[in-house]
């Protein structure tokens, strides 16, 4: 995959992207996020720094707050990590194991109090309440789970995607700084942590491993991480890894009232904690406590790339409760970026799976902040003449900020006499059709269609992608080739693959095993879930998390077609359910309508639907509370907590939000000055109750 892909728009602010705009760039992202995800997660070998996927993460939470209607499926904010990778059994976490969102300065940190302060209503109405916080530094390593039953540890985990990981037991008995057994615990004890490798052992580390010819890492964070994942525990004992315990999952019983409290009480029982801990209790002991290790970094014995700043009362901490892929009580201020000075010797125009023109800039290779860089995105045609951006400047490129690896600004008094202008094309590079620019659009878009190669390999790309029908064996290269020789047209034409095995079997490095094998993956892929099916078909804003939230409501395939056909009308029942659908607005609801009005979609999903099992969506189990899997809504002032507070609790318990009443609600909640909801409610004989029974009925579950 080009993570440079379809990446247009990247350097022009979030304030002045239009709604068009905004969408196209939250596709680039999600894709080149993915990306990255599989690249750091799975197979322990990133290709940028995580100061350049955090850029990319903050853009994309930025967009998403401007445009909350484009808010797709597949949203990065919504995952965490990847998926495990192949090798290891799979550990499903007990309580999710999620990431953290990130503060890039001081704004940043005063918004993150606010905002708790906001949600918790007596933070809200006492602003002279303290809110103290934790800090500690963030250690770049491998996130772990490391579960104790009755004292002995009987199960060790990477993150993975943060639901599911892989199971390195074995692997995790064999660092040193792992307790094997421990006393005075709980009967369930799980801590969580971070595996890591000091500078000096990486560094000795790296020497034998030259010396012997083998793999040299480029990092530290790199060599821990693939020295843990290794499927041989021998190799892993071998290792110099280290290990910092800094949270915890699940507890059989509570064991501290803060978070400085339990760290402490992990000191006790034996795990190593990070030395270099505050509390803090204003965002100006926190910009100090991060400045003072910042003086302290270059020094320290082991890589940190931030600060993690931490509610410290867990009561607060649970009822913050998390948002998407990371927690509303902690955050993690990440250290700034670094520039560096090269050549930009061409610019060279991609066609990406929507058909955007995106221009890139190849330069001479440099290292910025201890990554090697070779190619910056140059986002669309009104940057490079904002920019003045010629072929053989001198430019500043940067990869952290606002996207990453970008072009900053060109070094005017070292351009050579000879650079031009450069002339954006209006034609497809790919297909030779006309690219056209929409008024009030900044990206320029082939109008070849399906036609165009580019676009119609993209989304067949996306078709068997890992998180759609993950179909193995049927790479990038192997789409491109069979397209080129016209095997496949369609996504449908995958599955009539068979007819042609013959013909891939003579094909140069494919044998007579390989086919076999990706023609039994095809085959087994003929039986798919509906919610990756709809996210396979790569409809605008249809991600990940809203496939799964339509699979969810709709639950079989006929179902959902139905109603997206009958939600076309505007003034239907159908379209109203939609757009009822918490996290549906009316931007998501057009582009699914506009998908369906669209012959040629509809032909391929008749296609498909001759060819494919769509197997109804199945929930996960239902929680042991009394509104798991019920539709509420709220109405009115609440009292004892916020409306932010009141929805996290329902949906943590199993239940769907919704926006508006419906004869589809289970539950309407009534606070005081509740207006025509209530009125709505009493006319289709939707269940209400107070808000004081909300708190009674919340609190079984």
């Amino acid at each position: 995959m080009n993570p440079l892909a379809d990446r247009a728009l990247r350097d022009k602010s979030v304030d002045t992207l239009s709604e068009a705009e905004a969408e196209a760039e939250l596709a680039a992202l999600a894709a080149e996020i993915a990306h990255h995800d599989r690249l750091y997660y799975q197979e322990d070998s990133p290709a940028i720094s995580d100061a350049d996927y955090d850029a990319l993460r903050r853009r994309n939470a930025a967009i998403e707050e401007r445009f909350p209607a484009l808010i797709r499926a597949d949203s990065p904010s919504k995952k965490v990590g990847a998926a495990p990778a192949e090798g290891f059994a799979k550990v499903r976490h007990r309580r999710p194991m999620l990431s953290l969102a990130n503060a890039f300065d001081e704004a940043d940190l005063r918004e993150f109090v606010a905002g708790i302060r906001r949600f918790l209503k007596e933070l809200r109405d006492d602003p002279d309440q303290p809110l103290e916080v934790v800090a500690e530094p963030k250690i770049d390593g491998l996130s772990v789970s490391l579960r104790y039953e009755d004292g002995r540890l009987v199960q060790g985990a990477t993150r993975g995607d943060g639901t599911t990981g892989e199971d390195v037991t074995a692997n995790l008995r064999n660092v040193g700084d792992v307790p094997k057994a421990v006393k005075g615990v709980p009967a369930v004890l799980e801590v969580r942590g971070e595996v890591y490798m000091t500078r000096s052992d990486f560094a000795a580390f790296n020497d034998r491993q030259r010396a012997e010819g083998l793999k040299v890492f480029a990092n530290p964070r790199n060599a821990a991480a693939g020295s843990l994942r290794q499927l041989d525990p021998r190799i892993t004992a071998m290792r110099p890894l280290r290990f910092f315990a800094y949270s915890w999952g699940e507890l059989s019983e509570p064991v501290a009232a803060t978070h400085y409290e339990f760290l402490g009480r992990l000191q006790d029982w034996g795990f190593p904690v990070n030395p270099l801990l505050a509390r803090c209790r204003d965002v100006g002991g926190m910009i100090a406590f991060q400045r003072e290790i910042a003086g302290k970094r270059p020094s320290l014995g082991y890589d940190i790339d931030g600060i993690v700043f931490k509610v410290d009362r867990i009561d607060w901490q649970e009822r913050l409760g998390a948002v998407s892929r990371a927690p509303r009580w902690a955050i993690a201020l990440k250290f700034p970026p670094e520039q560096a000075e090269t050549r930009l010797n061409r610019i060279r125009i991609q066609v990406g799976r929507t058909g955007a023109l995106t221009p890139v800039a190849e330069l001479e290779a440099v290292t910025v902040g201890g990554v090697v860089v070779s190619r910056a995105t140059l986002h669309n045609e009104d940057e490079i003449v904002r920019k003045d951006v010629r072929e053989g400047d001198t430019v500043v490129v940067q990869r952290a900020g606002d996207v990453i690896p970008q072009v900053v600004r060109v070094v005017q008094d070292k351009r050579p006499d000879s650079a031009q202008p450069f002339r954006f094309p209006d034609h497809c590079p790919e297909c030779g059709s006309l690219a056209v620019r929409e008024e009030g659009e900044a990206v320029r878009r082939c109008t070849g269609g399906l036609i165009c190669p580019a676009q119609a390999v993209e989304r067949i790309r996306h078709f068997v992608s890992r998180d759609a029908f993950d179909i193995e064996g049927l790479g990038e290269r192997h789409v491109a080739a069979f397209w080129q020789d016209g095997l496949i047209r369609s996504p449908a034409d995958l599955f009539r693959l068979a007819a042609h095995a013959e013909a891939l079997r003579s094909r140069e490095g494919w044998g007579a095993k390989s086919v076999d094998n990706l023609l039994a993956a095809i085959e087994v892929r003929q039986s798919i879930a509906l919610d990756r099916f709809i996210y396979a078909l790569g409809i605008r804003q249809v991600g990940q998390a809203t496939a799964r939230l339509l699979a969810r409501v709709y639950g079989t395939y006929d179902n959902w077609r139905q109603a997206m056909i009958a939600a076309a009308d505007e003034q239907s029942d159908a379209y109203r359910e939609l757009t009822n659908i918490d996290g549906i607005g009316p931007a998501v609801a057009a582009d699914i309508a506009r998908f369906f009005a669209e012959p040629h979609n509809r032909e391929v999903l008749d296609d498909l639907g001759h060819l494919l099992e769509i197997t109804p969506y199945e929930a996960p189990a239902a929680r042991d509370s009394p509104i798991a899997g019920k539709t509420v809504v709220f109405t009115g002032t609440l009292e004892s907590m916020t409306r932010s507070e009141a929805k996290a609790r329902a949906e943590a318990l199993g239940a769907k939000v919704a926006g508006s009443v419906s004869r589809k609600t289970d539950l309407l909640v009534v606070g005081a000055d509740a207006g025509s909801k209530a009125a709505k409610a009493a006319e289709l004989g939707v269940t209400t109750i107070t808000e004081a029974e909300w708190r009674d009925l919340v609190s079984s579950g």
